[in-house]
């Protein structure tokens, strides 16, 4: 955004506090369409530059912690009372000491790695990295995300990843079924394509997807503001490239077509893992926890068989091991 649409940004945002909900939606349309005609007349950030131009995964941008350049989220509890030290954990043959994620929040492929992460109960701190400077990960040659950081040993490209920490779990299970790297694969080589133009498919739905930049992160007014309404700009715009590059006609159609396929791929088991889930019920639901509570997850819960699927993995995934406590 101009120095010029930022005060104004700023001005209306403002007003919108001390209006209540009216003035807030009104001023929001209006911040958001400043925000589209910056971008269309040329005066975006390299970052968002970069997602317009297909270059850069289209992820929810995050604010860097101030002069430390990061938003580490450390954990309140010792590792000695951590879920995966517990007797029967499903990573008990893998602890590692310390483990970091290098991530955007919304980024489908970190999300994986985060899903692999919280079913084996391996406990992990986050750093969230600041798409436009990259600051956090300067000290890498790799320039993408996720970045996982075990042991002080980083770790590249989500699949990648999952199948290091999968040989380190299970060191004599090594081999992949046909039907789970198929799987595997459709994730990321279809169903994270249909997600963006559903998640960003109206202007509602764009801000909607920013709405955790308002409470989450050590963000200054002015870095919020930006990153929310500028960000959303591009990614409501960029949707609108994405939809036309992988030939989606119908945003919502495309998503219930894939949820739709997924359980058809089930065959009437519990998981394509049969009993158990597998690495292609984890890369699919770690995908799409993300957007269960936009709209456009709960459209499609709403208008497909996908949630009891959804519901199973929630209860067999159990709850994170993301350490919570922010510093």
């Amino acid at each position: 955004m101009t120095t010029r649409s930022i005060r104004g940004a700023a001005a209306l945002t403002r007003a919108a506090a001390a209006g209540g909900a009216a003035a807030a939606g009104v001023s929001q349309h209006r911040l958001l369409r400043a925000a589209l005609r910056d971008l269309r007349a040329g005066t975006s950030s390299p970052w968002l530059s970069e997602v317009l131009s297909g270059r850069r995964w289209p992820s929810i941008p995050s604010a860097s912690n101030g002069a430390a350049g990061a938003r580490l989220v450390s954990s309140a509890a010792a590792a000695a009372t951590s879920p995966a030290r517990e007797e029967g954990s499903r990573g008990a043959r893998f602890l590692p000491g310390d483990v970091v994620l290098y991530q955007y929040e919304a980024c489908p492929f970190c999300n994986k790695v985060k899903a692999f992460l919280d079913y084996y109960k391996i406990p992990y701190k986050v750093v969230e990295v600041n798409p436009i400077s990259k600051k956090e990960i300067k000290w890498s040659d790799y320039k993408k995300v996720p970045i996982l950081m075990v042991d002080g040993n980083p770790m590249n490209d989500s699949s990648a990843i999952i199948d290091q920490l999968f040989g380190k779990i299970h060191p004599d299970d090594l081999a992949e079924n046909e039907e789970e790297r198929k799987w595997r694969g459709w994730v990321d080589n279809h169903l994270v394509h249909v997600l963006s133009p559903n998640i960003y498919r109206t202007p509602s739905e764009a801000l909607e997807s920013f709405d955790y930049i308002t409470t989450h992160g050590n963000f200054s007014f002015m870095e919020r503001l930006i990153a929310k309404y500028s960000g959303a700009a591009a990614m409501y715009m960029v949707s609108k490239k994405l939809k036309k590059r992988h030939n989606i006609t119908d945003e919502r159609a495309a998503l219930y077509e894939a949820a739709e396929t997924w359980v058809d791929a089930l065959k009437g088991r519990p998981f394509c893992g049969g009993a158990e889930p597998n690495l292609a019920d984890l890369a699919v639901f770690g995908v799409l926890r993300p957007i269960r509570h936009l709209q456009s997850g709960k459209d499609m819960v709403e208008h497909t068989r996908i949630g009891e699927w959804y519901g199973r993995m929630q209860h067999a995934v159990g709850n994170s091991t993301r350490a919570m406590t922010q510093s």
